[in-house]
């Protein structure tokens, strides 16, 4: 606060206090840098005209710090700022929609330029259209980094259980050639040790550059890979433009010289600000898949699980229910997400028509979404209200909470679908005796035991990510088994009990293992490989 007995400042004085003022909002639109680290000298920052005027991150006392200018702070300032409890991102994200406006002219006066070039266009008709278009093109740049600005939002809430992950992700990118941690001061691996001994992770601004680098680094790895050859990625193109381009222009879109450039940039951006700024890189050390499968990955679980429904009313409880609660729906999405792209990586690889398989899969997990609450039996069922009334508690609307709780059972269904098919089964007689077995071998409980392991190290996630995913393998085994040797008109229970009559010795081996497996306090690798173990045997010695 300024001096209470000071009558006159000095104009540098006056910007000092102006800029320490305990205000909710901080709002850099100048040119110059304002402010610095405690640990840089004026020297360093390279701005002398306003070395008089400068402070330190640290004394700032404002909620929020936005840059409508570039350079106002230094990097250093910033995560000095971020760590004292100011909310800020960098001055790129804060300026990121007008670089995207600037893209979209460009590339909408690129393809009126043909359309004039061709004569079905004045001058005069373009300028009234690029006036008439001006709302709609600020209503797609808004949305670009409304997704943009949530996938900081949930990376801040996730940031200190993330920390590990990020490491890896820096320390990987450092591997690549593609960034210089000092550069874009990141913290160095003591300096991340230390945050993680305090429970926090990286600040906003760090998160920010490596948001940034995911990007560029998923662009630059989809550049040869065909993806914007895919005809599946094709609608992508015309969603750039303004609706009354494409009303009046459409047919011209596909002929636009930088059309591979959007689509591999729509593409990017809608992977990453949804899937999380480590999804990629996440997915890739767990399956070793190339990038091109990963996004596949992406987009088939997106569509089939009609997740844009779900995101949308996420974003439409926006000042209506705690920030905290949004997230949770959109970790629940995240699981989903993580889960079905490993799942398209491991069954098909790169061999994959994405127009034929969302087509399949699509209608058929909506019908059986329907069905889910009659499916579930015992702990499962009681889990799925669990998680629902947990975020119906924290405002999430009933609907929402109970479809966000939903997911990951959804997930099961897709090798459901898959035995259904083989076996000319129906998918619902089929996704009805799959969650009958996954109740009687508690696969629910033994999931989130693998959730509760270790997670820091590279192996120790790969290791949980292995463990989860062979436990869904066995499980699809089984029900394949019986599915295969029984009836569909009888119940899911009974064809499961005759199974069980038939493999006797098999079934009571296994059962006795598990339970004494059930009964420990702590779970480790080390007991849940030997159930896991136990359960595979069951698959290779029990008959149909």
């Amino acid at each position: 606060a300024m001096p209470s007995t000071a009558t006159e400042l000095s104009p540098a004085h006056l910007i000092r206090e102006i800029l320490r003022a305990q205000v909710q909002l901080l709002w850099n639109g100048g040119i110059g840098t304002y402010v610095k680290a405690r640990s840089e000298s004026n020297l360093e920052v390279g701005d002398k005209a306003n070395d008089s005027v400068r402070v330190d991150g640290r004394e700032l006392r404002c909620e929020v710090a936005g840059e409508g200018g570039n350079l106002g702070f230094t990097q250093r300032g910033r995560i000095e700022a971020a760590l004292t409890g100011v909310r800020l991102n960098t001055d790129a994200i804060d300026n990121s929609a007008g670089v995207d406006t600037s893209d979209h002219e460009v590339n909408i006066k690129i393809l009126l330029s043909e359309v004039i070039d061709a004569g079905d266009l004045t001058v005069k008709q373009r300028n009234d259209l690029l006036r008439e278009m001006t709302p709609t093109v600020a209503d797609l740049v808004l949305r670009d980094n409304y997704d943009q600005n949530r996938v900081l939002g949930v990376a801040r809430a996730q940031a200190p259980a993330m920390l590990p992950v990020h490491r890896r992700m820096i320390q990987q990118l450092v591997t690549d050639g593609d960034l210089d941690r000092e550069l874009e001061f990141l913290p160095s691996d003591e300096q991340l040790d230390e945050r993680a001994a305090i429970g926090e992770g990286l600040t906003s601004p760090e998160l920010s550059v490596l948001l940034a680098y995911a990007k560029m680094a998923l662009a630059d790895e989809l550049r040869d890979s065909g993806v914007s050859s895919d005809p599946y990625f094709q609608p992508v193109l015309p969603d750039y433009f303004p609706e009354q381009l494409t009303a009046l222009f459409g047919d011209r879109v596909g002929d636009h010289p930088l059309a591979a450039d959007i689509i591999r940039t729509a593409v990017v951006n809608d992977t990453i600000n949804n899937g999380g700024i480590a999804y990629i890189y996440r997915a890739r050390e767990e399956t070793v898949a190339k990038p091109l499968e990963v996004v596949r990955g992406y987009v088939f679980t997106r569509d089939v699980f009609r997740l844009p429904e779900i995101w949308r009313a996420t974003a439409e409880l926006d000042n209506q229910v705690p920030t905290a609660a949004q997230n949770a729906v959109l970790l629940e999405v995240r699981r989903l997400l993580d889960r079905g792209t490993r799942w398209l990586v491991q069954t098909y690889g790169s061999e994959l028509d994405l127009t034929a398989e969302v087509a399949r899969d699509r209608p058929v997990v909506a019908e059986l979404e329907a069905q889910l609450p009659q499916m579930l039996r015992g702990g499962e069922l009681a889990r799925w209200e669990s998680i629902a009334l947990r975020l119906n508690s924290q405002g999430i609307p009933e609907e929402l909470a109970f479809r966000a709780a939903s997911l990951l059972y959804l997930f099961s269904l897709l090798d459901a679908v898959r035995i259904a098919d083989r076996f000319k089964s129906s998918p619902a007689a089929v996704a009805e005796l799959y969650f009958v077995v996954s109740e009687r071998y508690e696969i629910d409980e033994f999931l989130t035991r693998i959730s509760g392991l270790p997670r820091e190290g590279r192996w120790e996630a790969l290791a949980r990510q292995a463990m989860r995913s062979d436990l869904y393998q066995v499980l699809a085994a089984l029900t394949a088994q019986i599915v295969r040797g029984s009836a569909e008109d009888r119940a899911a229970a009974v064809r499961l009990d005759d199974w069980e009559l038939t493999n006797q010795a098999e079934v009571s081996r296994v059962q006795a293992t598990l339970h004494e497996i059930s009964l420990l306090e702590q779970h480790d690798i080390a007991s849940l490989s030997v159930a896991l173990r136990a359960l595979r045997t069951l698959v290779a010695q029990s008959r149909s």
